[in-house]
């Protein structure tokens, strides 16, 4: 847990010194990531400002016979990130981010159903490249809380790969 609060201040202490550099105006694509099981996501960004956009993705779910135990699974989640967005040199960019989202979910294991609703806060911090083509690819670390018992103990992550095309 310090590794991960160091890296945070170092991040921040970066944010400060490095230079901003104008973002596409619209970009969409997918999202590749575990995302507590969700796979792929849709995902959507909107600038802001010269360094600053909005990101949202919708991630779902459709497992039948999970685990050839008669599990089945179903869930959908959208999530919005406010990002802060900061020239490393070039095309290449660092980002940072917080927001949240709202989620349902609803299992069936051998007749016995569950359905619940949760919403959660995350954090968002990555690393992006802006190619001379309308193509921008990314990694990214998202760590989510709360979740109402959707996630073990109100926690989930994901590391992800995104493809977006710009426009």
């Amino acid at each position: 847990m310090k590794k991960i609060i160091l890296s945070a201040v170092m991040l921040l202490g970066l944010a400060f010194s490095a230079q901003a550099q104008d973002i596409s105006k619209n970009a969409i694509g997918l999202r590749f990531g575990n995302s507590g099981g969700f796979g792929g996501e849709v995902s959507y960004q909107r600038a802001l400002s010269s360094d600053n956009r909005l990101e949202l993705d919708l991630g779902w779910r459709n497992r039948s016979n999970f685990n050839n135990n008669g599990y089945d699974d179903n869930a959908i989640k959208l999530t919005g990130l406010y990002q802060w967005v900061w020239n490393i040199d070039g095309g290449f960019n660092w980002y940072a981010g917080v927001g949240g989202g709202v989620g349902s979910y609803s299992y069936d294991n051998n007749n016995n159903k569950y359905n619940d609703t949760f919403v959660f806060a995350a954090g968002d911090v990555g690393i992006e490249y802006n190619f001379d083509i309308p193509l921008l690819i990314s990694l990214d670390f998202r760590p989510e809380f709360g979740g109402n018992g959707y996630y073990k103990n109100n926690y989930g992550s994901d590391v992800a790969v995104s493809l977006r095309y710009q426009f």
